[in-house]
């Protein structure tokens, strides 16, 4: 049965490949971003659709619930990946300016989609959340990590409100993750090296396995699991 699937940060990395894993089934897959070009590039690539939007301005994902309520009515699946560290780009100065840009890049861009969209998630509906590592596990000094682990309750407390519906709401937490923008080309060969190691698995792991996981929480065989924090880590976190 086709699906409406909704992807934000969808224009690349993490969040294209798992609206292409969905695409790949037959699903309408909606991409959300804030760059409208990367998007529609993207969308093409997939055979998507694409929907610009800033996900951190309330009326931005009111707008996003009205385009989505006027074309489908309902959707099924919301898969809630935009972010990113916004200490990386060196944008952000002072504790104040850093912490407020890493909690609307990745709490308001998660939160504010999933208030606007969750009546319209229709019966045995799924929603996952894409965290880190970092949120388990720190993120040495940079408010990226608290961010994030900040979804996790949230994740849960929407377990609770939505499973009456038999919409289950769960959340993935990557390690290490290569081809995709969140670096910036800022990490070194002996850090790379040094992550890699902390793994079982002896290997960065790929937005396609993301993806693959995303996929399986939100298919019909995964319907009992709710709540849950699924690390795609190789094992990381657990150190060496």
């Amino acid at each position: 049965m086709t699906r409406t699937t909704v992807v934000t940060g969808g224009g690349t990395g993490i969040g294209k490949a798992v609206a292409a894993r969905f695409a790949a089934d037959g699903d309408q897959v909606v991409l959300i971003g804030r760059r409208a070009d990367v998007l529609e590039k993207a969308a093409a690539e997939i055979g998507g659709t694409a929907l610009p939007a800033d996900l951190s301005e309330p009326a931005e994902a009111e707008r996003v619930r009205a385009d989505l309520a006027g074309r489908f009515g309902g959707i099924d699946v919301l898969v809630n990946n935009a972010g990113g560290n916004v200490e990386r780009t060196g944008t952000h100065e002072g504790v104040v300016d850093r912490w407020s840009g890493n909690f609307r890049a990745n709490v308001l861009t998660a939160v504010l989609p999933t208030e606007a969209l969750r009546d319209l998630l229709n019966p045995s509906g799924r929603v996952v959340f894409v965290s880190s590592i970092a949120a388990l596990r720190g993120s040495g000094g940079s408010s990226y990590g608290p961010m994030k682990a900040a979804l996790h309750p949230y994740a849960f407390d929407l377990a609770a409100a939505l499973g009456p519906r038999g919409i289950t709401v769960n959340v993935v937490a990557p390690g290490l993750i290569e081809d995709t923008e969140f670096f910036g080309g800022t990490l070194s060969d002996e850090r790379r090296a040094t992550l890699v190691a902390q793994t079982h698995t002896g290997r960065a792991g790929s937005p396609q396995d993301v993806a693959e996981t995303v996929h399986w929480l939100a298919s019909p065989g995964a319907g009992h699991i709710t709540a849950q924090i699924i690390q795609v880590s190789g094992g990381a976190e657990r150190g060496r």
